[in-house]
């Protein structure tokens, strides 16, 4: 592939909803493009962009992948993207690495969350925006009901250049509204111009509709629209282009991508319309303790962004560079804002769904790969005399934990490293290991997400887990004040032991054990004193109910006595020990459980169905507020142990439009119709 230089470059991404035609739309655009010798499908495994063996299991896109089109003057990176929420670092990182985003939008299923989605977070990215139609070979598509979802839901910056013309419900032809020209296509996408078939006062309306959301575009334009002046074929393509740029209108085409029409229009609109990563707005970045836009010149120092990292057993780590400013090529030595330390480029590679090729020198505005770097997913990589950083990319927080669970013995060391490993490509990924529990515990944004975690665990590194229910760290305390004698007498052929205690246990406000004495008249020796607490300390590891650590737990030493030959600090940890046991048991001993604030964004008419979900939950409602545009934010208090599927079940009611937060806070006694569960299924605890 011949060297592009910014101007000639076009990013692209295409985004959506999950089975909204993505992969099939970029598949389409390869091979009528000459880059694919053959249509794949998804149905078959066998698309260009889908190569995972993931991929290819779930029939869906999982990962973010590229896949280059020499259109001869411009070269178009489109960045096929995962439309399942569950892998939704995929679109982040596409739009991040993307000047554009094609919004892919079904004609049979509409304006979907995922849409929504991917165009408010180009908005927030403010990349230029476009719309596809697709699917409209199926009987069951409607286009212009579509329109309006659109239009109701984005705005009136919604503009459609593209229109098919219907002839008993199926689409005869294609209109494109800038020249006034219709076209059938045949089986492999070639066309044919027919006449503008007659679609009464809709095509004129939808032309006036170009042409006014031309003339908001330019001052000059918008003078000549008002004074009845009909504009030019170039004053429109200019007028669209600049709203494109500038945000303020979003065009909209359509087609079906599995018979291929309509696409050559689709992508004649990317090479003419969609800003190219010169004219695109620019990437900030902080220099020198300023705030500086990148300028995507080949001849400016190197600023180089890594968008995504894989990796990979057999080659190692592989990063996703796109080169902002200046060039990059091997050997070249840059910097690392995060670590401060030098990163030496290794072999450039240009990616085109699994296929590698050399780069050579990658320009400004281009995307490129290297091999066996330090660089994480995130990284800034500049000129030494630049230290150049951009801003953190946000991901969605994971929301769903579960304990991984190795198949073999002293497997775990493995897992762990293994996980970390796929954690360095996927920023919606967490690991830790739970304190107390010792369970290895990963978060992600679903079941499928964190499924697809356990396939790469076997697949790359053959290493077999499972996925469990994370055990709940409940706790256990006292109710009531007592007093109790631990006393422990054993004698043998030499020296016995002997230790006796007298100890008031009753409830208090801590995270542990307070310990105190009072013994008067040296009844117990002041030397025992922390043999005393050291047996407590070791005994509040385990309660007496269900073996929960013990917390907020006052023991005051109050009497006792000792032998001076046979007593020692074991015989005295030993007697302590002994106390507790028995104290615990009198001292109306309860279990207590952890109970997390929970803060939910839902949409306006999903909130009676979420407070409801909640209050099955036996959580408590403690406010709503207005959020977002159509939004309300739920905070409410709920227990731990009923949060395991509440991930899923927001995603089931919401349609994937919800999100939450959940951040555990303080510990409550646990109602006592549910300690039996609790108790039968309680766990060893190690110490």
């Amino acid at each position: 592939m011949a060297d592009y230089l910014s101007n000639k470059i076009k990013n692209v991404a295409i985004v959506g909803h999950g089975s909204s035609g993505k992969t099939t739309l970029c598949e389409s655009l390869l091979f009528l493009s000459g880059q694919i010798d053959r249509m794949g499908k998804i149905s078959d495994g066998t698309t260009w962009c889908d190569y995972d063996a993931e991929e290819i299991k779930r029939k869906a896109s999982v990962n973010m992948t590229v896949a280059p089109i020499n259109t001869g003057d411009v070269k178009i990176n489109l960045i096929d993207t995962p439309g399942m929420f569950d892998f939704s670092a995929g679109l982040v990182e596409g739009i991040k690495a993307a000047e554009s985003v094609i919004i892919c939008v079904s004609g049979k299923s509409g304006v979907t969350y995922g849409a929504k989605k991917a165009f408010k977070l180009a908005e927030k990215e403010k990349k230029a925006k476009m719309i596809f139609v697709s699917k409209l070979d199926s009987k069951s598509a409607d286009f212009y009901n579509v329109l309006e979802e659109l239009k109701t839901e984005f705005g009136p910056s919604v503009c459609p250049i593209v229109v098919p013309h219907y002839k008993e419900h199926f689409v005869e032809s294609y209109i494109n509204l800038i020249d006034m020209k219709a076209y059938q296509y045949n089986d492999m996408g070639g066309k044919m111009e027919i006449e503008v078939p007659y679609e009464g006062h809709r095509t004129e309306g939808l032309k006036n509709a170009i042409g006014e959301a031309v003339a908001e575009t330019d001052e000059e334009l918008f003078e000549k629209f008002f004074s009845g002046e009909e504009f030019t074929n170039e004053e429109i393509r200019r007028g669209i282009k600049k709203g494109i740029r500038e945000g303020t209108l979003v065009p909209v085409l359509c087609g079906a991508p599995q018979s291929f029409t309509g696409i050559d229009m689709l992508k004649d609109a990317i090479v003419s319309l969609l800003p190219s990563a010169a004219e695109a707005v620019p990437y900030v970045c902080e220099a020198g303790g300023e705030i500086k836009e990148i300028v995507p010149d080949e001849n400016e120092k190197t600023i180089a962004y890594v968008y995504r990292t894989v990796s990979d057993p057999f080659v190692g780590k592989l990063s996703y560079i796109k080169v902002l400013s200046g060039k990059l090529s091997s050997d070249q030595v840059l910097i690392n804002s995060r670590t401060g330390e030098e990163e030496r480029i290794g072999k450039t590679i240009f990616t085109s769904g699994k296929t590698q090729s050399d780069a050579g020198v990658v320009f400004a505005g281009d995307l490129c790969a290297v091999a066996k770097m330090d660089a994480e997913t995130g990284d800034t990589l500049s000129d030494k005399s630049l230290r150049a950083s951009m801003p953190a990319t946000e991901y969605e927080a994971p929301s769903l934990t579960k304990a991984i669970k190795v198949a073999g013995k002293g497997d775990e060391s493995k897992i762990a490293a293994s996980v970390m490993k796929l954690l360095s490509e996927d920023k919606t990924l967490s690991f830790k290991i739970h304190p107390e529990t010792k369970e290895m515990l990963v978060s992600g944004i679903g079941e499928q997400h964190l499924e697809c975690l356990i396939s790469k665990l076997k697949n790359r590194y053959s290493v077999d887990a499972m996925l469990d229910t994370p055990t709940i760290p409940y706790r256990e305390t006292i109710t009531q004040k007592i007093k109790v004698q631990g006393r422990y007498k054993k004698q043998s052929g030499g020296h016995g032991q002997y230790g006796d205690v007298w100890i008031e246990f009753e409830p208090t406000d801590s995270e542990g054990l307070v310990f105190e004495e009072k013994v008067v008249g040296g009844a117990v020796p002041k030397g025992y004193f922390p043999a005393v607490e050291k047996g407590l300390e070791d005994s509040i590891k385990h309660g007496v109910k269900a073996g929960y650590p013990v917390v907020g737990l006052k023991a005051t030493l109050v009497d006792g006595s000792y032998h001076p030959v046979d007593s020692s600090e074991m015989a005295f940890k030993t007697a302590a020990s002994l106390a507790y046991k028995e104290g615990m048991v009198k001292a109306g001993p309860i279990i207590l459980e952890p109970i997390g604030t929970l803060i939910a964004s839902v949409p306006d008419d999903k909130t009676g169905d979420i407070i409801g979900e909640v209050n099955k939950r036996r959580g408590r409602m403690l406010g709503m507020d207005p959020g977002e545009k159509g939004y309300q934010n739920i905070t409410a208090e709920v227990p731990s142990a009923e949060m395991g599927d509440f991930s899923i079940t927001l995603r089931a009611i919401t349609g994937g439009a919800g999100s939450f937060t959940f951040e555990e806070t303080r510990y409550e006694r646990l109602p006592s119709m549910l300690e039996e569960s609790v108790i039968a299924n309680s766990k060893s605890w190690e110490n």
